[in-house]
């Protein structure tokens, strides 16, 4: 949503907005931008009339403001259909899609098409470090958008993506997630094969076909599918990766034959086929291999996906989006192989909607083998559900410490603060997970070790 006010901004409109809770990075990103969002939601936000409202799929159909709006009969659309009519039309629409790696895969590809001289419009739920922006028109034919499968407004219970018209469709994997919304791993598939059904017989799919459920889901496809993932009988294959020295290096396989040598400033495998599907992709738009692989070392990254906030007194502070037990998983195993030999310490915030049910609870309990120590904040209680489908902090580290883990819950950030700088050493990495603002814990913790940390320098 921030993304397309500033979109909507530059092609000349006067937005503004309506949130219950605006944190950094998206915070400082509209008020940089000159957007003013209004805290809470009320009826009085809707004065001045407004000629449109986007409404955002957070916003339920008992919101004070979309009350208002409805009894005002102000014309209102979702944020797919206003996309779609504003900044696809006339555009080749590149929709990455999947349960994870949609946001690193659609910024690297914005990045990378933008190094190639193909100056595409994009608009990304993360901040691209390389634009300084989730957002920009472009002037190429080419326009990426993060296609998500979360469904769309209280008045349209369908998935995102299905608005997005795609010419080349990106579905790096498909996992169970979003619990509030679909019952079960099927219900996700049926959304992802609609996707399939949709595409034009001259569209292709890129899809990774290391997992079995994607490959299920595009069998039937009417579209050419390209093949992406570490097996060696496939479109395009992952060969030789190594992760060192704060960098990945891979080689990539064209249909047996060698396509490029990459190297990466993003540890991980997951990342190395985020950056292969991208590869892929730049392929099909018939993007010149050379380009390719001298595009790839210009990424400089995207804010909450591994970034690291500050480094101080010997302690490396890291904020990362993830909050799915796979994504938990991948992410940790990327930063051991990347600060191998350090101390790895994991601080997780349980705040999405499936991540406060128990429906992960035994998964996260295999998540986080690749932490030296494990920090879990006991989430907000999601009321609406009984108390035995609500996740438990508790019951994680019991778990985790009966596998031999050092695992530790609290019930405050401020606990957590309190713990952290007392127990750290110098060459520590702290991995905050949370696809939230964490009450802003990574610059309170900069600054409390920076001030009156232990003496680790």
């Amino acid at each position: 949503m921030g993304a397309l006010a500033k979109g909507l901004k530059n092609i000349g409109f006067h937005v503004t907005g309506s949130d219950e809770n605006v944190y950094p990075p998206m915070s400082e990103f509209l008020a940089e931008t000159g957007i003013r969002v209004k805290a809470g939601y009320s009826p009085d936000n809707l004065e001045p009339r407004p000629d449109l409202v986007i409404v955002g799929n957070v916003i339920r159909r008992d919101n004070p403001e979309a009350l208002g709006l409805t009894k005002a009969a102000i014309p209102y659309v979702s944020f797919p259909q206003c996309l779609s009519h504003y900044f696809l039309s006339g555009h080749t629409s590149l929709v990455i899609t999947g349960t994870h790696g949609k946001t690193t895969t659609s910024s690297l590809l914005a990045s990378m098409l933008y190094e190639a001289g193909l100056s595409p419009g994009f608009m990304i739920g993360g901040l691209v470090q390389q634009f300084g922006s989730n957002f920009i028109v472009g002037t190429g034919t080419n326009f990426i958008v993060e296609g998500d499968e979360y469904d769309t407004a209280f008045f349209d219970k369908g998935p995102k993506f299905l608005h997005y018209r795609p010419h080349i469709a990106v579905i790096t994997s498909i996992e169970f997630d979003h619990a509030d919304i679909y019952p079960d791993l099927s219900a996700v598939i049926r959304s992802f094969k609609r996707l399939v059904e949709i595409m034009a017989r001259d569209g292709c799919i890129v899809a990774c076909y290391d997992d079995p459920v994607v490959r299920d889901v595009v069998k039937n496809a009417p579209c050419r599918v390209v093949k992406y993932g570490k097996r060696e009988n496939l479109n395009f294959s992952l060969a030789d990766l190594d992760i060192s020295c704060g960098t990945t290096s891979f080689s990539v396989l064209k249909n047996g034959t060698i396509f490029g040598k990459f190297k990466s400033v993003m540890p991980g495998l997951h990342n190395a086929l985020n950056a292969l599907a991208v590869i892929a992709t730049m392929d099909t738009l018939g993007v010149a291999s050379n380009k390719i692989v001298e595009a790839l070392p210009r990424f400089k990254g995207i804010k909450r996906r591994q970034e690291v906030r500050g480094k101080v007194r010997g302690v490396t502070i890291i904020d990362d989006f993830a909050h799915h037990p796979t994504a938990v998983r991948e992410t940790l195993i990327a930063l051991r192989a990347a600060y191998s030999g350090q101390r790895l310490t994991a601080v997780f915030e349980p705040r999405t909607n499936s991540s406060r049910r128990s429906v992960f609870q035994k998964a996260y309990v295999s998540s986080f083998d690749h932490a030296d120590q494990i920090i879990v904040k006991e989430p907000i209680a999601l009321t609406n559900i009984p108390e035995n489908e609500r996740f438990s902090a508790r019951k994680l580290t019991g778990d985790l410490c009966s596998r031999g883990l050092d695992a530790h819950h609290f019930s405050t950030t401020e606990e957590i603060l309190r713990f952290l700088p007392k127990n750290a050493v110098r060459g520590d990495v702290i991995a905050i997970l949370s696809n939230g603002g964490f009450d802003n814990i990574h610059s309170r913790l900069i600054e409390i070790l920076r001030n009156n940390g232990p003496d680790i320098a």
